[in-house]
């Protein structure tokens, strides 16, 4: 199925800051966000992924289709990174993490706690969680952060799999992932002029 959104209103800490945002993302596909730091990328994507609700406006997808990658790794620092990846396989009910750690250059890291990563390791097993997941949709926030040029083509390969697979991605990010057939949607003609108030939640500082 289709990732749908139409006429989507989002809001941060209950001011609109994007109002008519619509597109259709289907198989295979992948659509890259951009816009200057503020617009409201982050509570475009954390909406799309469930964690807030929108203001006004549709999301129409396939239920649990969507595995979001945000600022935070997820990750459990007394766990393995074997471990780590065993729990979100366990949840999500696949069956080994072993391509997992292979695909993000983590087989020799398996037996190490991942507070014992450095930040560019633990982006590494973040983006690796996704993996495990097993769903095909990827919404993903500045997924390269701590990466260095290596892990960064290493993680657009990755995503070059998935999408070859079948699977789809939103991403927002300024850097090339070597997606050369990736739809672009800036998000500035989005923001909202005259910023309404809307009973959203607390304030996002992360956006």
């Amino acid at each position: 199925m289709d990732l749908v959104v139409s006429d989507l209103c989002v809001a941060r800490g209950g001011l609109t800051v994007l109002e008519g945002v619509s597109f259709r993302l289907t198989s295979g596909h992948a659509l890259i966000l951009r816009g200057p730091n503020g617009l409201g990328k982050t509570t475009l994507l954390r909406t799309l992924a469930g964690l807030q609700p929108a203001v006004s406006g549709s999301i129409s997808m396939a239920a649990e289709s969507l595995a979001y990658g945000a600022h935070a790794d997820g990750l459990k620092g007394a766990l393995t990174v074997e471990e780590n990846l065993g729990f979100w396989a366990a949840l999500h009910g696949t069956a080994t993490v072993a391509d997992a750690m292979k695909h993000m250059n983590l087989s020799d890291l398996r037996a190490r706690r991942a507070a014992n990563l450095s930040a560019g390791q633990k982006r590494r097993l973040g983006l690796a969680r996704l993996l495990v997941t097993g769903r095909p949709i990827w919404v993903l926030d500045e997924p390269t952060v701590s990466l260095d040029t290596a892990s960064v083509a290493l993680f657009g390969a990755v995503l070059r799999g998935h999408l070859g697979q079948g699977g789809m991605a939103v991403i927002a990010t300024h850097i090339d992932l070597g997606l050369p057939e990736a739809a672009v949607l800036d998000l500035t003609p989005f923001k909202a002029q005259h910023p309404l108030s809307a009973a959203t939640g607390g304030f996002d500082e992360a956006f």
